[in-house]
């Protein structure tokens, strides 16, 4: 038999007990698509004495997405996150300010050079050189450009920071834009999303502390582990969308029965992320399960550029990764719906007559 692996358990956070540290290091590394072997060695890094800096830079956003991080308890973020990394600078958790608060970043990134991780909140505003967002005085694209190459890594968190989000959409007055459209000579990790989940985000930063390198990326920067696969691939009102069952507006029968979404301009089947198998706020809750529609946050031009109950663009229809039973009235139960191929068909046939289906667009999807 294999030797297991020692793990030393003396740097667990303070109000975590052992079994659940245990317990969010395997399920970290599973949400990573890592086999359980590796929990030892991330909670390793978890448990080490050195912790890597983060400064974290805020420009044109709601803070939504460091609300979403300060608000995960499964363990508390706020007590996981301080033990995990060193969170020397944020422009929104700052106990100091004004000239002291830019002192301190800048003394940071200098004595911690190619060491600190660098983490941006919201779009960056290049137009009339930048002046729509500006901290300290100064143009917050001017502290992204200063401040970008002297980071181990880079990461892009929530949509305005990976796509130029809410303030890019048309007409753009600010020229808002994204970090790896001002950074273009180092690799951005993009973890969009509006917010994203906090432990999309969290698994990043882990796999970076543990294995000292980026996770594997698509071809838009997002790690696959989180942004692999189509929504629709994993929606639990699947099997209606297969057998062609849906909710034609909202409060009718199929709509209070669990049908989909589609028609009411659920963008699942053009959106990649994984908020159906993560869900959110710690209790097993995401925007189609309480019956509103996917509305694309977390894909470039579709959350913010495109009416909110227009119909997706499917390019491509893929089965779902469970084939779920559904009985022809709606209800749960009673026989399998039929093979993934065929009931896709009933549900592509129902949704996108003359949209080009099975087929990967580079828009859309993976290169």
């Amino acid at each position: 038999m294999a030797k297991k692996r020692a793990v030393n358990l003396s740097g667990v956070p303070p109000g975590i007990s052992r079994r659940d540290f245990i317990k969010f290091c395997s399920i970290m590394a599973a949400g990573m698509g890592l086999p359980p072997a590796f929990a030892p060695r991330i909670a390793a890094a978890i448990t080490a004495s050195k912790r890597p800096p983060v400064v974290w830079l805020s420009a044109q956003e709601c803070t939504g997405c460091t609300e979403t991080l300060l608000r995960t308890d499964h363990p508390a973020f706020a007590d996981l996150i301080l033990d995990l990394i060193s969170l020397d600078y944020s422009e929104t958790l700052n106990s100091g300010a004004g000239h002291q608060s830019e002192a301190w970043r800048k003394e940071i990134v200098s004595d911690n050079e190619g060491k600190f991780i660098l983490v941006c909140e919201g779009s960056f505003p290049v137009k009339d050189g930048g002046i729509y967002c500006q901290i300290a005085g100064r143009p917050v694209v001017e502290i992204l450009r200063e401040t970008a190459p002297k980071a181990a890594a880079i990461i892009a968190i929530g949509s305005c920071a990976s796509w130029g989000g809410v303030p890019s959409a048309s007409p753009n007055p600010t020229g808002a834009t994204a970090v790896d459209r001002i950074i273009v000579d180092r690799p951005v990790i993009n973890i969009p999303g509006c917010p994203p989940n906090p432990y999309n985000f969290l698994s990043t930063v882990l796999y970076y502390v543990t294995f000292k390198k980026l996770p594997d990326l698509d071809s838009r920067g997002r790690p696959r582990f989180a942004y692999g696969r189509l929504i629709h691939e994993n929606c639990e009102r699947r099997p209606h969308f297969d057998a062609g069952r849906f909710a034609e507006q909202f409060g009718d029968d199929g709509h209070r029965k669990g049908w989909c979404l589609y028609k009411l301009g659920c963008k699942g089947p053009e959106t990649f992320n994984n908020c159906p198998t993560l869900r959110y706020n710690d209790v097993g809750v995401w925007p189609v399960n309480v019956g509103h529609p996917c509305f694309g946050c977390s894909e470039q031009g579709v959350g913010f550029d495109e009416p909110l109950f227009s119909p997706a663009r499917p390019t491509y229809i893929t089965p779902p990764t469970q084939f779920a039973k559904a009985r022809p009235d709606g209800g749960a139960g009673g026989s399998t719906l039929a093979a993934a191929g065929v009931g896709a068909v009933v549900g592509a046939a129902a949704v996108a007559a003359g949209v080009s289906l099975g087929k990967k667009d580079k828009d859309h999807g993976e290169e």
